[in-house]
């Protein structure tokens, strides 16, 4: 494809997830400094995936047909910008809680939409959807680092009064804010992630030209409602289901950390300064990033069902490192395995849907599985989560961290085994005649 149209696919893909990878790590441990309490949170966290379950009739069966797609992401970009800005500056529940879910329900129908534009303008799926979706999390790793000299204690900054460059850039890495400081300074996060969307929002009108798809058919517009339907046969309905249980493993793991990273080391936890919490998560995009680049030659050697197990046993493998190793060497390094964890299989089954799904509800499908990705799997961990952490295994003030991160670690497994042993996708000559005949009833 030409290199130039792949280049603005990549930078849409690095600024809509800096946008998201602003506020996101540090949103856990920044409701509480409010006052909210563990409903109240799980509130507002729900937010994010209840407007992924709304986006999958509207951006996927109003949006995309009666908008052109850079159209559509530019407006949602900027008043959604606008919504997430002002969170810096609310501190009250309800205001707080109507500006999340405004900026989500504006947020949310772009991660599907930069996907549909991004797939309207290559050739070959699994060779280059890869490479422009590592713009992503490319981005995600430039959210999070800026962050690193914003959350800092300047106060002991100045005090400590360095000589020279070195001496100085040492004294600011060691001098992260901690405690209630840090969880006030969090507000941060949500002014640099509306700056970025109006950004966003600017760019989105030099993308190349989505028009609107057009409806051919009144059965069409019940495309939602055929994909659906494509949920009877078992190895669709097996990855979806699958795909539930990773999708709330992936939220507890982003519910959990940022608490545990900077809780002491004394009360089970990692003992982390507070301006290092975010580069050490966005780790995690930097194996994303290489791993999405080989995913495509991953996909041809081990095929759908044994690339989804390895990514699914990924969580696995960090919750293991959490629960029995809570040191900072393993919990660093284990955060390489995210990559594996996102391309490995939420990547894969993108894919896998563009690939194996009858093009007149091929969008609906996605919206589908985006449904479960960021919407029902997320509702279901942003419920629970915050309830399990502060009233089930907190005692004395103390979090039974081990105790925690096994229930992950023991749902992650049996997803792996489950889908080894239950998904059978057929040949894809044999998929889409008859799903078109499903489509046709």
């Amino acid at each position: 494809m030409n290199r130039a149209i792949r280049f603005r696919l990549f930078l849409m893909m690095a600024l809509e997830y800096i946008v998201w990878g602003c506020w996101l790590p540090l949103i856990y441990n920044y409701l509480p400094s409010l006052n909210f309490g563990a409903g109240e949170q799980s509130w507002i966290l729900n937010a994010f995936p209840a407007a992924a379950i709304i986006g999958m009739f509207f951006s996927n069966q109003y949006a995309d047909r009666h908008f052109s797609a850079e159209r559509f992401l530019a407006f949602s970009h900027f008043v959604g910008g606008l919504a997430i800005f002002s969170l810096g500056f609310v501190t009250s529940f309800w205001p707080f809680f109507g500006l999340m879910l405004l900026h989500c329900l504006l947020y949310v129908p772009t991660l599907s939409i930069t996907n549909s534009v991004a797939f309207a303008n290559i050739k070959d799926a699994q060779k280059e959807f890869g490479l422009i979706r590592a713009g992503g999390s490319i981005g995600w790793v430039l959210a999070a680092w800026p962050f690193t000299f914003i959350l800092v204690d300047w106060a002991k900054v100045h005090a400590a009064n360095p000589h020279g460059f070195v001496s100085w850039l040492g004294t600011v890495l060691g001098s992260g804010l901690t405690g209630v400081p840090f969880q006030h300074a969090t507000r941060w996060t949500f002014i640099v992630a509306g700056i970025v969307s109006f950004v966003l929002a600017a760019y989105s009108l030099t993308l190349p030209h989505t028009p609107p798809k057009k409806v051919e058919t009144g059965m069409d517009r019940f495309a939602w409602l055929e994909a659906v339907k494509l949920l009877k046969r078992p190895f669709v309905l097996i990855l979806w289901l699958v795909a539930f249980v990773d999708s709330a493993v992936l939220y507890s793991y982003f519910n959990w950390t940022g608490i545990f990273l900077v809780a002491p080391a004394s009360a089970g936890g990692v003992g982390m300064k507070g301006n290092w919490v975010m580069p050490v998560m966005s780790i995690c995009q930097v194996m994303e990033i290489l791993t999405m680049v080989i995913l495509g030659a991953t996909l041809k050697r081990l095929g759908w069902r044994w690339t989804m197990v390895a990514g699914i046993l990924g969580h696995s493998l960090r919750f293991a490192i959490y629960a029995f190793f809570p040191y900072t060497v393993p919990v660093v390094v284990v955060q390489l395995v995210h990559g594996v964890c996102y391309a490995f299989f939420f990547a894969a089954v993108y894919i896998f849907v563009d690939e194996y799904f009858p093009k007149d509800v091929r969008a609906s499908a996605q919206g589908l599985f985006n449904v479960v990705i960021l919407g029902v799997g997320a509702l279901a961990a942003n419920s629970i989560c915050p309830y399990l952490l502060q009233d089930v295994f907190t005692h004395n003030g103390l979090v039974d961290f081990r105790g925690l991160f096994e229930l992950p670690l023991a749902a992650a497994t049996l997803a792996a085994i489950a889908l080894a042993l239950l998904f059978h996708p057929p040949a894809k000559e044999k998929i889409e005649p008859a799903a078109e005949r499903a489509v046709a009833a």
